[in-house]
């Protein structure tokens, strides 16, 4: 079919047409294009991205130090070779990833500056009508597909997620949030605070320490960290054997999600050995005379949110040099001059820095119809973390805390490209997930359980997100183990499923 310009751009009357819309150009969309391209070739598609250039989080986030805080043996795709230090910086990533479009083609089919605004399913017609503003014309796009794929994210990358404090109208100095990262900003000499203590705070606080006059970083509690070398000593190993670099990626992923899968059989299994385990990982760093106690021991058991790597423990060399240093304790109200904590300390500062998460994007912010109809996606159920129940032609990529994101989105590929497929075969223009008569009296609960993994973005945005059931095939395990087995077998032709 022949893609046609539009012509109008208040109101389009010329549409383009593809088998398949992929949102987002991040690692998810160049990898789900890469995969449309290499197993169903002769497949239409597009990929829309509304930002000016590929790679979503690792091109809107400019905060110093930015890095991966999951190896890219695993991060990175499975075709494609990682052949550096497995922590790798946003640049590094980028370059990757521009790799992989260059060397397949990919460019000619990915619009950027396309800011999706309405996606609404026609049942009659068995198509999804997409209008999206091209942000660098101001004109107005439409587009048709037979099948829409979301490889958005899940970041909202406009704002980040900053909590109203008592008086932080009357700081005098300046509040960021590392998300919209100014590119004028002057730390030099400067008394930083950084509020939190996830893994933007394990990069940005070492990334700055050496130009500020110092860092005082402000926690309600503590979060686990794994320090260890930025160096995978199997991959290294195995290049001085001279082995090619595809065998490499190949093992060194195998032996990284091996270790990964029996380190979280061991979090659930015996959570206080492996919390101790990861305690001296942090007291070898900061000696015996540190409070790790106080700073460094979360109140929960390991994994039920993510546990980042810190390369070569940069943040703690940075405590241990005297250039960072770590208050735990509560806010009580900011004052002019820096945050008061309930504890009655004042913490003074130039620049305060909120590391404080971000807002989940749910399904893009887009508004969604089905036949005109708004769509609330909290009213569905979701089946395995992926299609929702009475949303026909379109899957989420959503991929895992606990292993690489990219995994899932390979994973979640094959899945795609099994199943247009399988409609092609059928002669099927619709498919949509539907419980299934043993599923009637199901219990529906909350998208993900907080006792298995809660995280604040999340636990904030569990009113929008999808229901889960009781049974495997109605939730999002976050179990790569599992599901790299699970969703290749899966029956296209279970009752779950219904085409027409």
């Amino acid at each position: 079919m022949t893609a046609t310009e539009t012509l109008n751009p208040q109101s389009p009357s010329q549409v383009e047409d593809f088998d398949v819309l992929i949102v987002g150009a991040g690692i998810s969309g160049v990898g789900g294009a890469y995969h449309l391209q290499t197993q169903r070739p002769g497949t239409t598609f597009v990929v829309l991205d509304a930002l000016e250039s590929f790679g979503g989080t690792w091109l809107t986030h400019k905060y110093p130090g930015i890095r991966s805080d999951s190896d890219l043996h695993t991060f990175g795709y499975r075709f494609k070779p990682w052949t550096s230090a497995p922590i790798a910086t946003a640049g590094e990533i980028l370059k990757y990833m521009g790799e992989v479009i260059e060397e397949n083609d990919l460019a000619r089919h990915i619009r950027y500056n396309h800011k999706i605004i309405t996606a609404n399913w026609d049942s009659a017609a068995n198509r999804w009508t997409v209008e999206a503003l091209n942000t660098a014309t101001n004109e107005t796009r439409r587009f048709t597909c037979g099948f829409l794929w979301m490889c958005q994210g899940y970041y909202r990358h406009s704002q980040g997620y900053t909590p109203e404090w008592p008086g932080m109208d009357t700081f005098t100095g300046q509040v960021i949030h590392p998300q919209t990262w100014p590119e004028d900003i002057d730390l030099k000499g400067k008394k930083v605070v950084v509020i939190g203590s996830g893994a933007t705070t394990a990069t940005v606080v070492p990334a700055i320490a050496g130009d500020c006059a110092h860092v005082t970083v402000l926690q309600r509690s503590p979060t686990y960290f794994i320090p260890g070398r930025n160096r995978n000593d199997l991959a290294e190993m195995l290049r001085e054997l001279e082995i090619d670099e595809t065998w490499i990626h190949e093992i060194v992923r195998r032996k990284i999600l091996h270790d990964q899968a029996v380190f979280t059989k061991r979090a659930f299994e015996e959570p206080e050995k492996v919390k101790s385990e990861l305690l001296a990982g942090v007291r070898a760093y900061l000696g015996p005379d540190y409070d790790v106690e106080t700073h460094f021991t979360p109140k929960y058991r390991p994994w039920r949110q993510r546990i980042a790597f810190v390369p070569d423990g940069d943040i703690f060399k940075g405590i241990t040099a005297g250039k960072a240093s770590m208050v735990t304790d509560e806010i009580d109200r900011f004052t002019p001059r820096g945050i008061l904590t309930k504890s009655g300390e004042e913490l003074e500062a130039d620049i305060i820095i909120t590391a404080t998460g971000f807002n989940m994007n749910v399904l893009g912010d887009i508004d969604f119809q089905i036949d005109g109809q708004p769509l609330d996606f909290s009213k569905t159920v979701t089946y395995r973390g992926m299609m929702f129940t009475g949303v026909p032609n379109m899957l989420w990529i959503f991929g895992y805390f606990r292993a690489s994101w990219t995994l899932r989105a390979d994973l979640l590929a094959d899945f795609v490209c099994r199943l247009l497929a399988h409609m092609a075969q059928k002669g099927a223009k619709r498919v949509e997930v539907q419980l299934r008569p043993e599923d009637k009296d199901m219990e529906l609960l909350q998208w993900i359980d907080p006792e298995n993994f809660n995280p604040g973005y999340l636990m904030r945005a569990m009113e929008k997100l999808p229901k889960r059931g009781n049974k495997p095939e109605w939730q999002h395990t976050q179990d790569y183990w599992r599901e790299k087995d699970e969703i290749p077998a899966i029956d296209l032709d279970g009752p779950e499923f219904s085409y027409s």
